[in-house]
This record gives C-alpha cells, sequence and structure tokens, in this order.
C-alpha cells in the first residue's frame, strides 16, 4: 500500500501500539495483583515467544532477498508439520498416526498449490527461510505451552509486545531506517501515520485472536487453519476477482489435496476428543448420563445413611419436611 515496503518498521509499531493500547487495562487494580506472580513464573516463556517472533519476521524477509516468493511459499507450507513435531517436545502433545497422514497431505496440497513453477533460491536464502519457519513452529507451540498454564491471551500479547519490539528494532535501523526517512517519509508524509496506525488496530485484534484460537484448539490447529486460508484465498481470487488464467491445474490439484487434507484431519481430531472419556461432544454426553444415577447411589449408600443416622455430617442435607396434616378440629 502506497509503496510502502518496511516490513521490520511496521512490525515494531505494531508491536508498540499493542503495548501503549493494552497498558491502561494492565494497569487496573485486578491485573495489576497478578503481574508480579505470572511474571516470576512463566518470563522464560514471555521472552523466548518474543524472540522466536522477532527472529521468524527477520530470518523470513532476510530470505525473500535471495529466493523466488514461490520457493518462500512452498517452504512456509511445512509450517503445520514443524509445529507438530515440536508439539510433541514443548507440550508432550503426540498427534494419532491419521493425524499426522492428513497434516502430511495437507502440507502437500498447499506446496501444489503456491508452487508457480519457478522455483530459484540460493542455500543461504533456503537455510534462512527454513530456520525463519522453525522459529515460527517454535513461538506456536511455546504460545500454546504458556496459554495452558493460566495465562490469559491479553497478558500473552502485552508481555510478548516489547521483547519482539526491541529485538526487530536493530534490525530496522540496521536495513530500512536510511531508506525510509530519507526517501519515503519526505514523499508521501501524513500517509505514514495512517498506515501505521490503521494496519496497528488490525495487528492488534489479530494477534489477540490468534493467541485466542492456540489456547482453545492447539497450535497445531491454528497453523493448519493458516494453511487453509492461504487456499481460500486463492479460491476467492479465482472466484471474484476473475483470476482464471493464473489458475493452473497443478494450483488446481494443490487446492482439492489440501482440502482433503484439512476434512481428514477434522475428521481425526473431532473422533478423538468424541472417543476421549469425559471430553468432548460425546464425552460430554455420557459424563451428563452418568450424573443422575451417581447421584442417586451416593444419596443411597450405607456412609450417606450412616451419617444422616448420626445427625453430625457437616455436609448433610436437612430432610424435608413432611406436610403438616390439617387440624380436625378446623
Amino acid at each position: 500500500m502506497y509503496g510502502f515496503k518496511f516490513p521490520l518498521l511496521l512490525t515494531c509499531c505494531h508491536m508498540l501500539f499493542s503495548f501503549l493500547a493494552l497498558l491502561p487495562f494492565m494497569l487496573t487494580r485486578a491485573m495489576m495483583a497478578k503481574h508480579e506472580e505470572i511474571l516470576r513464573r512463566q518470563w522464560r516463556g514471555f521472552v523466548a515467544i518474543g524472540l522466536f517472533m522477532a527472529l521468524n519476521i527477520s530470518l523470513n524477509n532476510s530470505s525473500l532477498v535471495e529466493m523466488t516468493l514461490s520457493l518462500n511459499q512452498v517452504i512456509r507450507a511445512s509450517i503445520p508439520v514443524f509445529t507438530c513435531l515440536l508439539a510433541i517436545g514443548i507440550e508432550g502433545k503426540v498427534p494419532t498416526r491419521g493425524e499426522a497422514v492428513a497434516l502430511l497431505i495437507l502440507t502437500s496440497g498447499v506446496m501444489l498449490a503456491v508452487w508457480d513453477g519457478a522455483v530459484a533460491g540460493s542455500p543461504r536464502g533456503i537455510l534462512l527461510c527454513l530456520a525463519g519457519t522453525v522459529s515460527n513452529a517454535l513461538m506456536m507451540t511455546t504460545s500454546g505451552k504458556v496459554l495452558s498454564e493460566k495465562v490469559d491471551v491479553l497478558r500473552l500479547t502485552f508481555y510478548t509486545a516489547p521483547i519482539s519490539m526491541t529485538a526487530l528494532t536493530p534490525f530496522f535501523f540496521g536495513r530500512e531506517y536510511s531508506r525510509f526517512v530519507n526517501d519515503y517519509m519526505p514523499a508521501h508524509g501524513a500517509d505514514v501515520y495512517t498506515i501505521v496506525l490503521a494496519t496497528s488496530a488490525v495487528a492488534l485484534s489479530y494477534n489477540v485472536v490468534h493467541s485466542l484460537m492456540i489456547q482453545q484448539t492447539s497450535a497445531v490447529t491454528t497453523t493448519v487453519l493458516g494453511e487453509v486460508k492461504i487456499v481460500g484465498l486463492m479460491v476467492l481470487s479465482y472466484v471474484l476477482l476473475g483470476e482464471k488464467k493464473a489458475f493452473t491445474p497443478t494450483m488446481t490439484a494443490g487446492c482439492l489435496t489440501a482440502v482433503g487434507g484439512f476434512c481428514l484431519y477434522s475428521h481425526f481430531k473431532l473422533v478423538a476428543v468424541g472417543g476421549g472419556s469425559g471430553s468432548g461432544a460425546v464425552g460430554a454426553d455420557v459424563q451428563l448420563a452418568r450424573q443422575p444415577s451417581e447421584y442417586m447411589a451416593r444419596l443411597g449408600s450405607p456412609e450417606r445413611a450412616g451419617a444422616g443416622a448420626g445427625g453430625g455430617g457437616a455436609g448433610e442435607r436437612v430432610p424435608l419436611r413432611k406436610p403438616m396434616e390439617k387440624d380436625a378440629s378446623v
């Protein structure tokens, strides 16, 4: 937009905006009461997430200088696989065989869909892209680990934003500062502030929703949805923007394969959740069905009867009184 080609500057502004926007809420009495405890317990996780985010952005941007965008997207399509492998060690979440196969199908489909046939890049560029991909997966799995330990998404965004901004600032001054100050800023002036504020508000919303998705589902599932988003954008460009000529048979096959992989992954996740003991939709129904009979069994148990006869239990229920009989004289 407006020829704005300063991703490091934009990301630093996004992080600063997120921190300042959440600061008034974080200074309330209710939030202040838990800052010390949470930071003492989880500061390593917050630092790791912030640094992995900065590494992901800087390494990926550096790789684009030495490779085609198509090759970059092909490598980045493997994020769900790396996230799944790292989640085994960091979060202790081992996928089922069906989920692993579905991830491979999904990833292969996305790679086919984004490949335009022009794959070229230096070995250094490929290594930088792979390192950025692994950093993204580490950020996702570490976020899942931290969020599972009673940390809300707003705190996660608030604590990690200044870490990422601090880590990215030296790269901005080294690579973008001169071009931005000497060339872009004098030519566009006030437009810069519009770009920064508008995108920062969107970035804050995205980061919060993204963290919420990790918390409510998992790091792997969130990356899977990210892959489906890529396919969805390609299909929408075909339908709404009329880019039918750009849609090759290979892209079509890739999109269909990716959708099939996503359907398989969703199926196996639902089966795993539904088959769990007391978890998921099916497990919850079974648990609710058991509750009345278990409750009645506890009421009629000998221990319960003994407690009632003794008349001294703290958890004893007061028996209902029988309705008073009518006075015969009335």
